[in-house]
Protein backbone atom coordinates (compact mmCIF):
# COMPACT_ATOMS: atom_id res chain seq x y z
CA UNK A 1 0.00 0.00 0.00
CA UNK A 2 1.41 3.41 -1.25
CA UNK A 3 1.32 6.28 1.49
CA UNK A 4 0.94 10.01 1.28
CA UNK A 5 3.84 12.01 2.43
CA UNK A 6 3.81 12.96 6.45
CA UNK A 7 4.88 15.16 8.29
CA UNK A 8 7.93 13.17 9.00
CA UNK A 9 9.98 13.55 5.52
CA UNK A 10 13.71 14.01 6.70
CA UNK A 11 14.32 17.96 6.67
CA UNK A 12 16.67 19.69 4.40
CA UNK A 13 19.51 19.74 6.96
CA UNK A 14 21.57 23.12 8.04
CA UNK A 15 24.29 22.59 5.91
CA UNK A 16 22.56 22.32 2.64
CA UNK A 17 23.03 24.92 -0.09
CA UNK A 18 19.82 24.66 -1.67
CA UNK A 19 17.93 25.05 1.38
CA UNK A 20 16.23 22.00 0.53
CA UNK A 21 15.38 22.45 -3.04
CA UNK A 22 15.74 18.75 -3.94
CA UNK A 23 12.96 17.25 -1.44
CA UNK A 24 9.35 17.18 -2.26
CA UNK A 25 10.26 17.47 -6.09
CA UNK A 26 6.87 17.05 -7.57
CA UNK A 27 5.68 20.11 -5.33
CA UNK A 28 8.41 22.24 -7.05
CA UNK A 29 7.43 25.08 -9.58
CA UNK A 30 10.11 25.79 -12.13
CA UNK A 31 10.97 29.75 -12.89
CA UNK A 32 11.21 30.28 -16.27
CA UNK A 33 10.99 34.07 -15.93
CA UNK A 34 11.30 36.92 -13.80
CA UNK A 35 10.60 40.62 -13.65
CA UNK A 36 10.82 43.76 -11.46
CA UNK A 37 7.95 45.52 -11.39
CA UNK A 38 8.80 47.57 -8.67
CA UNK A 39 11.40 49.00 -6.62
CA UNK A 40 11.07 51.48 -3.94
CA UNK A 41 13.55 52.41 -1.14
CA UNK A 42 12.68 49.34 0.28
CA UNK A 43 10.16 47.00 -1.32
CA UNK A 44 11.28 44.82 -4.51
CA UNK A 45 8.71 43.22 -6.26
CA UNK A 46 8.91 40.76 -8.54
CA UNK A 47 6.19 38.90 -10.91
CA UNK A 48 7.08 35.62 -12.27
CA UNK A 49 6.10 32.98 -14.61
CA UNK A 50 6.67 29.60 -13.77
CA UNK A 51 5.99 26.16 -14.79
CA UNK A 52 3.67 24.09 -12.34
CA UNK A 53 3.97 20.63 -11.55
CA UNK A 54 1.47 19.50 -14.51
CA UNK A 55 3.17 21.28 -17.05
CA UNK A 56 0.87 23.88 -17.19
CA UNK A 57 2.08 27.70 -16.30
CA UNK A 58 1.19 30.47 -13.51
CA UNK A 59 2.29 33.55 -12.25
CA UNK A 60 3.77 34.49 -9.13
CA UNK A 61 3.31 38.00 -7.36
CA UNK A 62 5.90 38.26 -4.24
CA UNK A 63 8.22 40.80 -2.40
CA UNK A 64 12.12 40.05 -2.31
CA UNK A 65 13.31 41.13 1.90
CA UNK A 66 16.60 41.58 3.04
CA UNK A 67 15.65 39.67 5.99
CA UNK A 68 15.23 40.76 9.79
CA UNK A 69 15.68 39.57 13.11
CA UNK A 70 13.27 39.95 16.16
CA UNK A 71 15.43 39.92 19.85
CA UNK A 72 13.11 38.61 22.66
CA UNK A 73 14.87 40.25 25.92
CA UNK A 74 14.77 38.68 28.91
CA UNK A 75 15.07 40.67 32.34
CA UNK A 76 16.08 39.43 35.06
CA UNK A 77 13.43 39.00 37.01
CA UNK A 78 11.65 37.14 34.22
CA UNK A 79 9.52 40.23 32.65
CA UNK A 80 9.98 40.81 28.96
CA UNK A 81 10.93 44.11 27.18
CA UNK A 82 8.56 44.97 24.73
CA UNK A 83 7.49 47.68 21.77
CA UNK A 84 4.71 49.85 21.13
CA UNK A 85 4.87 51.51 17.55
CA UNK A 86 2.42 52.57 14.44
CA UNK A 87 2.47 50.37 12.03
CA UNK A 88 0.68 52.34 8.94
CA UNK A 89 -0.50 49.60 6.81
CA UNK A 90 -2.86 48.77 9.27
CA UNK A 91 -3.65 52.61 10.62
CA UNK A 92 -2.81 51.11 14.17
CA UNK A 93 0.11 50.61 17.24
CA UNK A 94 0.95 47.33 17.47
CA UNK A 95 2.76 45.48 20.80
CA UNK A 96 6.12 43.87 19.12
CA UNK A 97 9.35 42.44 20.35
CA UNK A 98 12.05 44.67 18.99
CA UNK A 99 13.04 44.11 15.62
CA UNK A 100 14.67 45.15 12.50
CA UNK A 101 16.04 44.35 8.70
CA UNK A 102 19.21 43.63 8.21
CA UNK A 103 21.77 45.94 6.50
CA UNK A 104 23.76 45.23 3.75
CA UNK A 105 26.27 42.15 4.58
CA UNK A 106 25.26 42.76 8.44
CA UNK A 107 25.45 39.48 10.18
CA UNK A 108 22.07 38.34 11.92
CA UNK A 109 23.69 38.31 15.77
CA UNK A 110 25.57 42.54 15.10
CA UNK A 111 21.67 43.34 13.71
CA UNK A 112 20.32 41.76 16.72
CA UNK A 113 22.68 43.37 19.09
CA UNK A 114 22.41 47.23 17.50
CA UNK A 115 18.50 46.86 17.17
CA UNK A 116 17.65 46.23 20.36
CA UNK A 117 20.22 48.50 21.74
CA UNK A 118 19.26 51.61 19.41
CA UNK A 119 15.34 50.81 20.08
CA UNK A 120 15.26 49.90 23.88
CA UNK A 121 18.81 51.35 24.96
CA UNK A 122 19.55 47.84 26.70
CA UNK A 123 22.71 45.86 25.97
CA UNK A 124 22.89 42.13 26.52
CA UNK A 125 25.34 40.03 28.28
CA UNK A 126 24.04 36.64 26.24
CA UNK A 127 22.98 35.87 23.78
CA UNK A 128 20.69 32.62 21.70
CA UNK A 129 19.53 31.65 18.34
CA UNK A 130 16.24 30.35 18.66
CA UNK A 131 15.83 30.16 14.74
CA UNK A 132 14.23 31.64 11.85
CA UNK A 133 10.68 32.25 11.05
CA UNK A 134 9.03 32.69 7.31
CA UNK A 135 6.32 35.72 8.37
CA UNK A 136 4.75 36.17 4.56
CA UNK A 137 5.12 32.79 2.41
CA UNK A 138 2.61 33.58 0.28
CA UNK A 139 3.83 36.27 -1.35
CA UNK A 140 7.52 37.35 -0.15
CA UNK A 141 10.74 35.28 0.86
CA UNK A 142 11.45 37.30 4.03
CA UNK A 143 12.84 35.43 6.81
CA UNK A 144 13.01 37.08 10.35
CA UNK A 145 15.76 34.75 12.65
CA UNK A 146 14.58 34.95 16.37
CA UNK A 147 17.48 35.75 19.20
CA UNK A 148 16.67 35.78 22.60
CA UNK A 149 18.74 38.08 24.61
CA UNK A 150 19.55 38.04 28.88
CA UNK A 151 21.48 39.99 31.04
CA UNK A 152 19.87 42.93 30.19
CA UNK A 153 21.78 46.58 31.15
CA UNK A 154 19.68 49.59 30.68
CA UNK A 155 21.35 52.52 28.56
CA UNK A 156 20.57 55.40 26.24
CA UNK A 157 18.02 54.65 23.43
CA UNK A 158 19.32 55.53 20.07
CA UNK A 159 16.13 56.00 17.15
CA UNK A 160 16.64 56.54 14.02
CA UNK A 161 15.40 59.60 12.49
CA UNK A 162 11.68 59.44 11.86
CA UNK A 163 11.20 56.16 14.27
CA UNK A 164 8.78 56.46 17.15
CA UNK A 165 8.38 54.21 19.64
CA UNK A 166 7.54 53.39 23.23
CA UNK A 167 9.22 51.04 25.29
CA UNK A 168 7.54 48.86 28.01
CA UNK A 169 7.74 45.71 30.44
CA UNK A 170 5.29 43.03 30.31
CA UNK A 171 5.11 39.50 32.08
CA UNK A 172 5.16 36.38 30.12
CA UNK A 173 1.60 36.23 31.67
CA UNK A 174 0.55 39.23 30.29
CA UNK A 175 1.35 38.91 26.71
CA UNK A 176 -0.73 35.43 27.18
CA UNK A 177 -3.40 36.92 28.03
CA UNK A 178 -3.34 39.47 25.25
CA UNK A 179 -2.42 37.11 22.93
CA UNK A 180 -5.88 34.66 23.94
CA UNK A 181 -7.73 38.23 23.61
CA UNK A 182 -6.90 38.95 20.29
CA UNK A 183 -5.02 42.32 21.52
CA UNK A 184 -1.51 40.96 20.30
CA UNK A 185 -1.63 39.86 16.78
CA UNK A 186 2.24 40.36 15.63
CA UNK A 187 3.50 36.78 14.09
CA UNK A 188 6.47 37.27 14.74
CA UNK A 189 6.00 38.26 18.25
CA UNK A 190 3.70 35.61 18.71
CA UNK A 191 6.29 32.79 17.74
CA UNK A 192 8.81 34.80 19.99
CA UNK A 193 6.01 34.05 23.09
CA UNK A 194 5.48 30.30 21.77
CA UNK A 195 9.59 29.52 21.03
CA UNK A 196 9.62 31.32 25.38
CA UNK A 197 7.13 29.32 26.35
CA UNK A 198 8.58 26.09 25.10
CA UNK A 199 12.22 27.13 26.17
CA UNK A 200 10.93 27.95 30.22
CA UNK A 201 8.63 24.04 29.54
CA UNK A 202 12.30 22.71 28.60
CA UNK A 203 10.97 21.29 25.86
CA UNK A 204 13.04 23.66 23.00
CA UNK A 205 16.83 24.38 23.85
CA UNK A 206 18.81 27.22 23.35
CA UNK A 207 22.24 27.48 23.58
CA UNK A 208 23.66 30.89 24.98
CA UNK A 209 27.16 32.49 23.85
CA UNK A 210 28.32 35.78 25.81
CA UNK A 211 27.77 38.46 23.43
CA UNK A 212 31.78 39.78 23.82
CA UNK A 213 32.87 36.37 22.69
CA UNK A 214 30.00 36.29 19.57
CA UNK A 215 30.02 39.43 18.26
CA UNK A 216 31.66 43.40 18.38
CA UNK A 217 29.68 45.55 20.79
CA UNK A 218 26.54 47.76 19.69
CA UNK A 219 28.67 50.50 19.27
CA UNK A 220 31.19 48.99 17.32
CA UNK A 221 28.29 47.16 15.57
CA UNK A 222 26.57 50.52 14.74
CA UNK A 223 29.31 52.00 13.70
CA UNK A 224 30.26 49.52 11.11
CA UNK A 225 27.06 49.21 9.60
CA UNK A 226 25.96 51.25 6.43
CA UNK A 227 24.42 54.49 7.44
CA UNK A 228 20.53 54.14 7.13
CA UNK A 229 17.69 56.42 5.76
CA UNK A 230 15.26 58.03 7.81
CA UNK A 231 12.25 56.56 5.00
CA UNK A 232 13.72 53.05 6.44
CA UNK A 233 10.87 50.61 7.49
CA UNK A 234 10.68 47.57 10.00
CA UNK A 235 10.67 44.13 9.29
Amino acid sequence: MTTAPGFHDEPASAGDPTGGQHLHPHLREATLRSEQVYRGSFLDVRCDEVRLPDGATATREYIVHPGAVMVVPLLDDGRLVVERQWRYPLARAMLEFPAGKLDAGEPPLACAIRELAEETGYVAAEWARAGILHNAISYSNEGIEVWFARGLMLGERRLDAGEFLDVAIASIDELDTLARDGQLTDAKTLVGLLWLQNWRAGRWPLEWRPAAAASPSPDNARMQAPARSHSAQRP
